[in-house]
């Protein structure tokens, strides 16, 4: 079971930067995918970033949305078990709530926080 506590969220205009942390406990013993996602009221919770698990046998880049490359970047620090979401160049329609996100690639369960509202509006 691993639990999830987003934070960093608030208010910006737009030009600006925000830095979105998730810190996780509990625990995971197989391969698993990290992740931010993000849902603006009436749709769909879209994928913003993601990268594999510190220690993958096979890493690869992170990946994007198109909407956020370049202004965006997800990393982690696994010793303190915390996933960040740097985010630059805010726009407004970066405006929705942002959920980090933890997928057990063995067994195909997601794990979810509770989101953190990111708001861009002058």
């Amino acid at each position: 079971q691993v639990q999830l506590v987003e934070s960093g969220g608030g208010l910006v205009q737009p030009g600006g930067s925000l830095r979105l942390s998730c810190v996780a406990s509990g625990s995971i013993t197989g391969p698993y995918q990290l992740g931010w996602y993000r849902q603006a009221p009436g749709k769909t919770r879209d994928l913003v970033a993601s990268m594999s698990s510190p220690g993958a046998a096979s890493p690869g880049p992170a990946t994007y949305a198109a909407s956020v490359k370049g202004r965006f970047a997800i990393s982690v620090d696994d010793y303190k078990k915390t996933l960040y979401l740097q985010m630059n160049d805010l726009k407004p329609e970066d405006t929705a709530v942002y959920h980090c996100n933890v997928h057990d690639l063995w067994v195909g369960v997601d794990y979810w926080g509770q989101g953190t509202q990111v708001t861009v509006s002058s």
